[in-house]
């Protein structure tokens, strides 16, 4: 039996809330002591937890938490990865309770309470439960496999220096599967297992006009106004049937057989009322020709994530602002390479630029897609992990989100990856009042340990 004493359960949630209490925001560069703060406190609580050894490793941005407990050669190895940064929690002014200040309410979704903070569910919440589980395998005697714990401060603004640590540390990080929970499910009744993950391309546009911001009485009318220029070409970007116009954006997309897309459906049961109603919407919007869920998972999309320029303080300044900008994110799926699409975009969008204006175009960062294989026994540990802890086998299904680390991963070390998820789509991760249900919490810990069980056998 995996479950938890009361006194267990209290004791792991007030050490939950003292990670939650450390305003890990790897964007801001004013929080880089509180950064090397957390790893020290997360580098500490593996040892607590059983980890024979665990060191912090210095990069170019934020460190690396690494720890280990070998127990026999011959044994399987799991590296476990996660991230301890998290998003900023702007708006302040939209939380019911500070974010940094964890507290536990209950909800029409979590009756049994949700842990309200930044980080409760991304990432932190996820991460500590392996440490949990770990933790509880070690005090049974039940630990049948070698650990490796991999946690990283930069998840939220691209990794941009795991990839050297991977190279460096091959050999330390050999292991025969990499166990993520930074991932969701679609309930606790009847679980689903994230097999899939779209690809990333981050984009940013900048046009130029005038050499400054001019009066829009004396100039307007006479020039190219770089936010009207802006918004055209963004307009232009998807048609009316939800396609993305760039050519060659579709050439290498997957097209997943009718049959199965309906299978899929089927035994998913998604419910597009209840969606749209947890979002404030009346209806959705998308790709014709698919359905909602289809197209939040397995269709690649084209979104602005931020425009700007001009005036846009307290009343009226009546200005033709000389330059514009926009961030616009592109989740791609299997075939499709982040690099090349990164190309396209760019080559597109300055085919289209009028004269009248200059553009630049930045990559930021991206991602390739990833899929878990099947004839995998980790693959296999995951689907028998599910079925001890809910019962039922959980819905193989393909995720919207990105985690472009994890083709990295296998690139690298030549490791495939299960993700093991428990958050739900209504955590507000990245947004206001961010959380995360006590018994989600507690089930992945319980589920994690049944995977060790099944792997090591």
């Amino acid at each position: 039996m995996n479950k938890l004493s009361e006194e267990e359960k209290n004791k792991y949630l007030e050490e939950l809330f003292e990670f939650l209490k450390l305003p890990s925001i790897s964007v801001d560069s004013s929080h880089k002591n509180t950064m090397n703060e957390t790893a020290k406190w997360l580098s500490n609580e593996l040892l607590k937890s059983g980890c024979d050894l665990s060191n912090i490793y210095e990069t170019d941005g934020h460190p690396i938490v690494y720890g280990e407990k070998i127990i026999n050669s011959s044994y399987p190895t799991i590296l476990v990865y996660g991230h301890y940064d998290v998003q900023p929690p702007d708006p302040i002014e939209l939380w019911t309770n500070p974010p940094f200040e964890p507290v536990i309410k209950k909800t029409a979704i979590h009756p049994e309470g949700a842990i309200f903070a930044r980080g409760a569910c991304d990432d932190k919440g996820q991460v500590f439960m392996h440490v949990k589980a770990f933790e509880q395998l070690i005090k049974k005697d039940k630990l049948n496999c070698n650990v490796k714990f991999m946690i990283e401060g930069e998840e939220e603004v691209g990794s941009d220096n795991l990839e050297k640590f991977l190279l460096d540390n091959k050999s330390m990080l050999n292991a025969d599967v990499i166990l993520i929970s930074d991932t969701g499910l679609s309930n606790l009744s009847k679980p689903t297992l994230t097999v899939g993950l779209r690809g990333l391309s981050y984009m940013e546009i900048k046009i130029v006009g005038p050499n400054r911001d001019l009066h829009s009485g004396i100039y307007g009318g006479a020039l190219a106004n770089p936010i009207n220029i802006l918004s055209d070409i963004i307009s232009s970007l998807i048609d009316d049937t939800g396609r993305i116009t760039i050519p060659g954006f579709y050439d290498d997309v997957e097209e997943i057989d009718k049959t199965k897309r309906e299978s899929i459906e089927k035994i998913s049961n998604f419910d597009d009322e209840k969606f749209m109603d947890s979002l404030g919407l009346k209806e959705t919007k998308g790709e014709k020709g698919y359905t909602t869920l289809e197209r939040k998972s397995i269709r690649p999309t084209l979104d602005v994530n931020g425009i700007w320029g001009g005036y846009s303080g307290e009343g009226s300044k009546t200005v033709i602002p000389s330059e514009a900008n926009a961030k616009i994110s592109m989740r791609l799926v299997p075939n499709q390479n982040w690099e090349k699409i990164s190309e396209l975009f760019t080559n597109h969008i300055n085919n289209i630029i009028p004269d009248s204006v200059s553009v630049k175009v930045s990559t930021h960062h991206g991602g390739n897609p990833y899929v878990t294989p099947e004839n995998f026994k980790g693959y296999e540990s995951a689907i028998k992990a599910y079925r001890d802890s809910f019962g039922i086998d959980p819905v193989p299904q393909k995720d919207g989100g990105s985690i472009p680390i994890v083709p990295m991963f296998e690139s690298i070390l030549g490791i495939k990856t299960v993700l093991m998820g428990f958050g739900l789509d209504s955590d507000a991760i990245h947004s206001p009042d961010e959380n995360y249900g006590v018994k989600n919490f507690f089930i992945g810990i319980e589920t994690i340990q049944n995977f060790y069980k099944h792997f090591g056998n």
